[in-house]
């Protein structure tokens, strides 16, 4: 795999060499990529160039459908699936409505061809309720060992969402610094681990990272270049991006500003006074036409619900700060209650619930091995540090000097242009990081990295010629590449070497981040290479049942937590000799559906095998005793 990466690297290279002198003026140093960023408002791709991106987004798309063969569901699939099932059966979004319906409806499409099993018993559509992981676990019931088949066609209908994001991450950045700087960010789109680990799963993750680019870009050329037709096609796809996750509702309040920014950045062109107007009313037509396409995706169900009406579970909106209400409404009894909200009735009461498990998550956070019941504000700059690859991190120092070398020479405009690329990550890097009611998962970010990957591409215009920074640059791609491909198909339980790589990541971060419960098949596969390893006795975080998968075990006996008012710490026995399999997370002590730290005293042992990077295998002997509760 690494050798490939390194010979499409290479290729790539040559092309660039080839190509640089009808693209554009290559920088000769890290402090001159200025130069070359595009001036016109097309970009020519010549041959090998499209023949480049094409052979890229193939690789991935190969990665990615293998990936998502070996992987057990995870955490949260299953209640998309559903949810995605029940929107296409009964044109109903309540169930998973913390998450808009596009990507939920996309991986239950080609389920609708077969004779999937469904089972409703546990719908519960009282305020706040969430039920759809029951469900989704009574449709892994229902279907058996059969899901795994099933969860693979909605896995590799989601392919195309990470397509599209790196098409118009090579777009953006081809277009800013030259074709050099495109092919790139593509590269690092490709093969990011974060971007593999969620595009090959049921999740809304990458359809709101990959749409959130694709409509970035599209209203950027808007601004450079305003026309009608340039605003419909933003204001639909910035619908559809609404429609993916509620972190793009930002966009609402973002582009009015970033309009006004840029007007003023570029207030010296001769027409810019005299098109104000027709420029304001474009984008008040985008605005319009997004909210219209987000009532369309719902089916317009409980579109402009009074105010009044709606019955809120948030401290916010019900305004109690979290103390009991009768109206659970915070507007009831005031003179909005009568204004109709031009949203649909579950898109508004997904954001009130998402907002409510900000506000108080039952589950405590965990960093560096430790709990507590809220989060950390720096959670997500520390995950960062160690989930992206340290060739990366080079590629952004180095994106950072050249930055401010080039700011020397700008006139303005250059900045504009980075300043709208930068915006929208930063505010939802800003955003995110700020809610610190809990600190589980990294992916709450991921929108942020194709901004990332388009700006540090800027580094590529030393590909021109030969010299020690064109080195450094190649070095830093292909360590990126590589330790990305060396976990492969792990992603998802990546860390960066200064962590100490997947067995290291758990002392600094669990949950989605190494161990989601995607490992049941590899440990299906270690069981079968290992026939001896009985009995088994499992610990596994997921809702899918491994006695589903054939396997045969015995659940773990268990810490329990001591009552003050029955003492029992003092009652001990030893765990049985045998072999034991135990998740990540409860490894680390994560209390689901266990007390915290219910297995905990694992980590007094070396594990000798393991599954994937998230089950963890040991084998008791009859010398070896392990005290519990």
């Amino acid at each position: 795999m690494c050798l490939g990466a390194a010979r499409q690297i290479h290729a790539i290279r040559t092309i660039l060499q080839n190509d640089s002198g009808r693209q554009s003026t290559v920088g000769e140093s890290l402090g001159e990529s200025e130069t070359c960023l595009a001036t016109t408002t097309s970009v020519a791709y010549p041959r090998p160039v499209w023949v480049a991106v094409i052979v890229l987004l193939i690789v991935q798309a190969g990665l990615l459908a293998y990936a998502a063969t070996r992987h057990s569901p995870t955490l949260n699939e299953p209640g998309h699936l559903v949810a995605g099932m029940r929107h296409w059966q009964f044109g109903q979004f309540e169930l998973y409505r913390v998450n808009p319906p596009l990507s939920h409806m996309v991986a239950a499409l080609p389920l609708l061809a077969t004779d999937v099993k469904t089972d409703w018993n546990d719908f519960n559509d009282a305020p706040g309720a969430r039920p759809v992981f029951n469900i989704g676990e009574d449709f892994i019931t229902a279907n058996g060992e059969r899901s795994i088949w099933l969860f693979t066609l909605a896995r590799w209908a989601g392919i195309p969402f990470s397509l599209l994001g790196g098409y118009f991450c090579f777009r953006w950045g081809s277009e800013l610094y030259g074709n050099a700087a495109g092919l790139l960010a593509l590269v690092l789109w490709c093969f990011s681990p974060n971007i593999l680990a969620h595009a090959e799963l049921v999740t809304p993750d990458m359809a709101a990272t990959s749409l959130g680019i694709t409509v970035s870009y599209a209203f950027w050329r808007w601004l450079k270049s305003p026309t009608w037709w340039g605003a419909v096609v933003a204001g639909l796809l910035l619908g559809l991006a609404e429609l993916t996750k509620f972190t793009w509702v930002i966009l609402f309040g973002l582009w009015p500003l970033l309009w006004v920014f840029w007007k003023l950045t570029h207030r010296r062109s001769d027409d810019s006074r005299q098109r104000w107007l027709p420029q304001g009313l474009q984008l008040m037509m985008q605005l319009v036409l997004a909210v219209y396409v987000i009532n369309l995706g719902y089916g317009f169900e409980g579109s402009f619900t009074k105010l009044g009406d709606f019955k809120f579970v948030s401290a916010l909106l019900q305004g109690t700060d979290g103390k009991e209400s009768d109206s659970m409404n915070r507007f009831a009894d005031t003179q909005w209650k009568n204004v109709p909200v031009p949203f649909p009735k579950d898109y508004v009461l997904g954001m009130d619930v998402q907002k409510r498990d900000f506000e108080d998550f039952a589950s405590p956070s965990y960093l560096r091995g430790t709990f507590q019941q809220r989060g950390w504000w720096y959670y997500y700059v520390y995950a960062a540090a160690i989930k992206i690859p340290l060739g990366t991190w080079a590629l952004i120092v180095l994106a950072l000097v050249n930055s401010i070398l080039a700011r020397r020479r700008d006139d303005g405009s250059r900045f504009a242009d980075t300043f709208v690329l930068l915006a929208p990550a930063v505010v939802v890097f800003v955003l995110v990081s700020s809610q610190t009611g809990f600190s589980h998962h990294f992916r709450y970010v991921l929108p942020c990295f194709p901004f990332l990957f388009v700006w540090v591409s800027q580094v590529a215009n030393v590909f021109g010629r030969w010299s020690w920074k064109s080195g450094l640059v190649t070095a830093a791609v292909l360590w990126s590449v590589a330790s990305s491909l060396w976990t492969y198909p792990h992603n998802l339980s990546y860390f960066n070497e200064l962590a100490g790589g997947p067995m290291g990541g758990p002392a600094h971060l669990i949950n989605s981040n190494v161990d989601w419960g995607q490992d049941l098949l590899h440990l299906k596969s270690w069981l079968k290479a290992h026939p001896d390893a009985k009995p088994l006795h499992l610990a596994y975080y997921g809702y899918y049942d491994p006695a589903d998968l054939g396997l045969e075990y015995t659940a773990i006996p268990r810490k329990r937590p001591v009552d003050d008012n029955k003492q029992s710490s003092s009652e001990q026995f030893a765990l049985k000799p045998g072999w034991y399999a135990v998740s990540v997370n409860y490894v680390r002590g994560y209390p689901w559906r266990a007390p915290q730290g219910a297995y905990a005293d694992f980590q007094n042992f070396t594990p000798i095998a393991k599954a994937g990077y998230s089950i963890y295998i040991y084998k008791i002997d009859g010398d070896n005793t392990h005290a519990v509760e």
